[in-house]
């Protein structure tokens, strides 16, 4: 219960009951004692909802904490599909209707390519934009996804642009300076990684520096008549709303890239050292191949004799050994070469043999 609702409700139970006490006192110092009393008690009341009301605000606290929501497509997910889905959504938004009048809604539109800051303007000019999505193509390389607040089109796209080249100015020196602290005999594999990892930074600020053509995705605001229109415009692969995002802090993007056109997966990296080769005689381990646009050749297997498998027996593999005949009384023998000799008679008693004894010796 909200505190001004316990208000209202305190109003209406105690208002009326204390209108007909004061009929009935009239006039007096009864009358005014009472009305003072009436006042502390409500002053007393307020207060007390005020403080009850700010402790119960500070116990629940913001009730969309932790409640993340995602749009877009995740990793494995057909392309086509969620292009489609998204079309279906919109329709039905349009239809519905903003819940009032000039209700506006996130929504993240996709690219069919990657465009530069200026050739944003006729997409989304006319609409509230709050991030676009970049990353520089660059052929057989991952790349790192950037997004860049940008609520100013072409402007503000050129601004972050730049920020990014900085900091992949500074991402390349690193790399340089941990590459030339390598000792000479050092991990071959590790002086790669980070030759390449300076070398793609150092492609990235270029990229970036001149405003390139990096865009394929954007947040925008508007209502479901102007996303409509949106999705209509050449260069638009899919318009996803979002009426269930509220907050930009809560919500979680990831748009398919350009060239992405069945299956959402990173691109492949051709710049990642390979495990080196194992030592004669240690099992190899083939490496994991990676995420591939490209569609898979069929592999034609080699017709093989089917195995045949022979019917169980149960006839033994060779011949039980023979029993040797019991030992005489008095007489020696050799060692049996069995787990234990033959038992005898000494003295009318019978006599088991201990194991690996001959029975001459007892």
């Amino acid at each position: 219960m909200r505190a001004g609702d316990l208000l209202r409700q305190l109003d209406r139970c105690l208002l009326p009951r204390l209108a007909r006490g004061l009929a009935r006192l009239g006039q007096g110092p009864v009358r005014m004692r009472v009305l003072t009393t009436a006042a502390l008690l409500s002053s007393v009341a307020v207060l007390v909802t005020a403080v009850w009301a700010a402790d119960r605000g500070q116990v629940g606290g913001d009730p969309t904490v932790g409640e993340v929501t995602r749009v877009g497509v995740i990793e494995g997910e057909s392309i086509p599909g969620y292009v489609e889905s998204s079309r279906t959504e919109l329709r039905k938004l349009v239809a519905t209707g903003p819940a009032e009048p000039g209700d506006q809604t996130y929504a993240l539109v996709t690219l069919a390519a990657y465009l530069a800051p200026d050739r944003l303007t006729p997409i989304v000019g006319d609409v509230s934009v709050s991030e676009v999505f970049g990353r520089v193509p660059l052929p057989q390389t991952q790349t790192e996804l950037v997004r860049i607040p940008a609520m100013r089109i072409p402007s503000d796209v050129l601004a972050g642009m730049r920020r990014v080249a900085e900091r992949k100015d500074r991402e390349a020196a690193d790399y340089r300076s941990r590459a030339a602290g390598l000792p000479a005999d050092g991990d071959p594999d590790l002086r790669r990684l980070y030759d390449t990892g300076a070398r793609v930074a150092l492609d990235e600020a270029t990229a970036y520096g001149r405003g390139c053509s990096c865009v394929y995705g954007a947040i925008v605001r508007a209502t479901p008549v102007a996303l409509d229109r949106l999705a209509a415009r050449p260069g638009v692969r899919a318009v996803d709303p979002a009426p269930e995002v509220r907050r930009l802090d809560r919500a979680v993007f990831t748009p398919p890239l350009p060239e992405q056109l069945d299956v959402a997966r990173p691109p492949v990296d051709a710049g990642l050292p390979v495990a080196s080769a194992a030592p004669s005689g240690a099992a190899t381990v083939d490496p994991v191949p990676g995420p591939s646009t490209e569609p898979a050749t069929p592999v034609s297997v080699p017709p093989t004799v089917p195995a045949t498998v022979s019917p169980t027996t149960f006839e033994p593999a060779t011949d039980p050994p023979p029993v040797p005949p019991p030992t005489p009384v008095g007489s020696s023998a050799p060692p049996t070469s069995g787990p234990s000799a033959a038992p005898s008679l000494v003295d009318d008693h019978l006599v088991e043999p201990m194991e690996g004894e001959p029975v001459a010796a007892r």
